[in-house]
């Protein structure tokens, strides 16, 4: 990986944190989510018209990554509903390249190295204590289903839009398309489970979020490129230095609790996915 796509990437990573913290902040974070999915579909329409129309192969990963968002989207909102971002995200991220490495250990039958086992095991063990601070200082053990099956939905789109990209060969009009695919699902979706409601928030919120929504596209579009770039399983692991500056995020500007078990769990997490890339 050169230079420049690692920093394209740690940008990316970043990026992700922070518009993770602006999600966060809505008073009704499935409102703030909706928000965000329509400003990036707005973006998008804007980006696809001066890109390439996609090839009849691309359609089908573009489909199938906006299905994925949709679920991505709703499980992030609902965890962040019930639990703090330094918690939430570090399990929600944290948690999907480890479902990726136990698929491929048990259905791929896909060779495995030392330093993979290695990774596994610091990676379980950060999420595990990050999941056993929810018992520990009585939060809602409801955000553990949501984060993982957010968790659950990142591992899917990363292997979709890493694939998906590399057909298309147009990773800025791919992310374009991806995100519009993902409003079509997703906003439907929320309106049948919240009500029409769910739309309506102050100016101020619109103008919030939607800048969110800016900074949403940027990051994925940065990610998308380099998983074009450099192999797709090496920046998925980078990616997830996000998870640092997330709960940097929420002890430094929220004020969450962080105390050393949160800590120490985060920088498990980092250090699993990085070890099971080396």
């Amino acid at each position: 990986m050169t230079f420049p796509i690692f920093l394209a990437v740690m940008g990316a990573a970043l990026l992700h944190a922070i518009w993770n913290a602006l999600v966060k902040t809505g008073q009704n974070k499935q409102t703030a989510m909706a928000i965000l999915t329509v400003m990036q579909s707005v973006m998008g329409l804007a980006i696809v018209g001066f890109r390439p129309w996609p090839a009849a192969e691309v359609w089908p990963w573009l489909l199938a990554s906006g299905l994925i968002h949709m679920f991505y989207q709703l499980f992030l909102a609902y965890a962040y509903e019930l639990g703090d971002l330094s918690r939430v995200y570090p399990i929600a991220r944290g948690a999907a390249p480890l479902m990726v490495l136990v698929f491929s250990l048990i259905a791929l039958s896909d060779p495995i190295a030392t330093m993979d086992y290695v990774g596994i095991i610091v990676l379980g063990c950060g999420i595990a204590l990050m999941a056993r601070g929810v018992f520990a200082h009585s939060e809602s053990r409801r955000l553990l289903l949501f984060a993982f099956g957010s968790a659950c939905a990142t591992a899917g789109y990363t292997i979709v839009d890493g694939l998906g990209a590399r057909v298309s060969g147009d990773p800025v009009g791919y992310t374009a398309w991806l995100l519009i695919m993902a409003a079509m699902f997703y906003v439907p979706s929320v309106v049948v489970i919240k009500g029409l409601s769910v739309l309506r928030a102050p100016l101020r919120d619109w103008a919030k979020i939607g800048i969110a929504g800016i900074i949403s596209y940027c990051a994925y579009a940065m990610a998308v490129w380099a998983m074009t770039q450099a192999p797709i399983a090496l920046v998925a692991a980078l990616r997830e230095t996000s998870i640092l500056f997330a709960v940097l995020i929420g002890w430094l500007v929220f004020g969450e609790r962080m105390d050393r078990g949160k800590a120490i769990a985060a920088i498990l997490i980092v250090a699993g996915v990085v070890l099971t890339r080396l």
